[in-house]
């Protein structure tokens, strides 16, 4: 196939393009390089994409018709992974137009792309955020998913809702995949697991909210990548559909017990420095991956220790 992938130079993007290179695929990706975090990291993500002859990048802004029209208009791709987003709770605390504009305006800015040039499939990554104060896990895809509590979990369920519209109107086949918390080598810099580490392994203090009980669902970077490519490769029917499927660990993981990982794979003692918990974080995640498993044949099959020594291992060659 040929795969237009959005966000391609990002922690999943890259993963996602190189393996679907890897087995045969063509990959056009397509990213603007935000600076949200520095150029040198997603090109350091991309240098094995670049020397991959199915491989080619268009760079710009979802926001941008003209920008995506140079990444659609060589050849109708087959399929488009939208995964360009802003991501992360705290940021969009403080900048929610942002979000709101980048996530919202430029996902329909995708769609249009792609309802344009005629392609009638896409696979949109949604978040774990998306399940807020009307859910209680192990999170369900029925959950009604009406009472996010951050700017960035409304923008992910904004983006759910409008891609309904697009499958409803347009006749696009849709799968949208919620992604609980994606960790593995070349994580994002400000992340939890990534910020920890760089600082445990250099000695320094962390930052832990709250009282170290709440709990996430960490999912694998290889389990996210294979949901997705199981996501491109199902058989679709006669008929358009919408879907929405859970990817995640199925495990949960308290702040202490991650810390303490941390701290046994880098064989040091972490430093901790306690703050109030901060507005906009869920206490506990966890996904139901019922749905995913029977539609996708998804199953998570990296634990949380074997996760945290490849994150490390990748850490300290990096």
């Amino acid at each position: 196939m040929l795969i237009l992938i959005t966000g391609a130079a990002g922690f999943i993007g890259s993963h996602l393009a190189e393996r679907l290179c890897a087995r045969g695929d063509e990959v056009v990706g397509f990213d603007n390089f935000d600076p949200f975090y520095g150029r040198a990291i997603k090109e350091a993500n991309l240098a094995a994409l670049r020397r991959e002859a199915r491989f080619s990048l268009v760079e710009g802004d979802i926001r941008d018709a003209a920008a995506l029209e140079r990444a659609f208009a060589p050849r109708r791709p087959d399929l488009v992974v939208h995964l360009a987003a802003l991501a992360g709770v705290r940021p969009s605390l403080e900048n929610p137009a942002r979000y709101a504009e980048v996530n919202v305006t430029g996902t329909q800015r995708v769609v249009d792309a792609a309802a344009g040039h005629g392609v009638r499939r896409l696979v949109f990554a949604s978040s774990s955020s998306v399940y807020g104060l009307d859910s209680q896990p192990p999170f369900k895809e029925s959950d009604p998913c009406l009472k996010p509590v951050s700017p960035y979990a409304s923008t992910k369920r904004a983006g759910e809702l409008l891609l309904f519209v697009a499958h409803h109107l347009l006749a696009l086949d849709v799968t949208c995949l919620r992604f609980f918390t994606v960790y593995g080598p070349r994580q994002r810099p400000d992340l939890a697991i990534h910020k920890f580490a760089r600082l445990i392994a250099a000695g320094q203090p962390i930052e832990l909210f709250g009282d170290g009980s709440s709990s996430r669902d960490y999912t694998f970077i290889d389990d996210i990548v294979d949901g997705v490519v199981a996501a491109i490769d199902a058989a679709t029917g006669a008929a358009p559909d919408f879907r929405i499927y859970n990817l995640g660990g199925s495990h949960t993981t308290t702040l202490l017990q991650l810390v303490d990982l941390l701290g046994r794979a880098l064989g040091k003692t972490p430093q901790v420095v306690w703050r109030p918990e901060q507005p906009g974080d869920m206490k506990r995640t966890l996904a139901d991956i019922t749905l995913s498993a029977r539609a996708l044949g998804y199953a998570p099959r990296v634990p949380m220790e074997a996760g945290i020594r490849h994150f490390t291992d990748w850490l300290k060659g990096a």
